[in-house]
């Protein structure tokens, strides 16, 4: 019989994770629905043109995020439609997410563009996932590069819908001083 219980080990998702404050934010709130609908609450509010889209995160972990974001007036086009713009901001909410989980504290970044392919039209709400490229080792930026996030965006059905890439820019932050 052990006198000592062991704490759980740690996956390397959450050992990354706890390194953002995004990402502590996630580990906190993310386990049940009232924290992940208070998690999107605080996420909308601290980039509040997200809020047009009123998204729901689904998912953060290093290198890739999932927000949804439900079909209501205010992401319809003149047609009655998800608006290929309302996509775009899904786009960026879940690449604003991921970057924010993802980038250490010794760096910084900054949207540099959007590229986006719009495949179909949506009568329903959508699914915005954001990925970095598999493996990426921030601690190998020592200078600006532009790092490219991928962007899927896919219907209730499953159907991609809209696919793109937004660059942004990463570079160490500069020594205190």
């Amino acid at each position: 019989m052990a006198l000592f219980k062991s704490k759980p080990v740690a996956s390397k998702n959450e050992l990354a994770l706890r390194s953002t404050l995004v990402g502590k934010a996630w580990l906190r709130l993310g386990g049940t629905l009232l924290g992940r609908i208070a998690f999107s609450a605080a996420f909308a509010l601290k980039a509040p043109y997200f809020a047009t889209i009123t998204p729901y995160v689904r998912k953060v972990e290093p290198g890739r995020a999932e927000i949804s974001a439900p079909s209501w007036f205010f992401t319809h086009n003149h047609i009655g439609t998800f608006h290929a713009i309302a996509s775009c901001n899904a786009a960026e909410a879940a690449m604003g997410l991921v970057m924010e989980a993802s980038t250490p504290s010794t760096h910084r970044w900054l949207p540099k563009g959007m590229t986006v392919n719009y495949l179909k039209i949506v009568k329903g709400g959508v699914r915005a996932t954001a990925s970095l490229p598999e493996n990426f080792d921030f601690s190998a930026i020592t200078e600006g590069t532009d790092v490219p996030v991928a962007i899927s965006i896919i219907d209730a059905e499953g159907n991609e819908v809209v696919n793109g890439t937004i660059t942004t820019w990463v570079s160490p932050k500069p020594p205190r001083g």
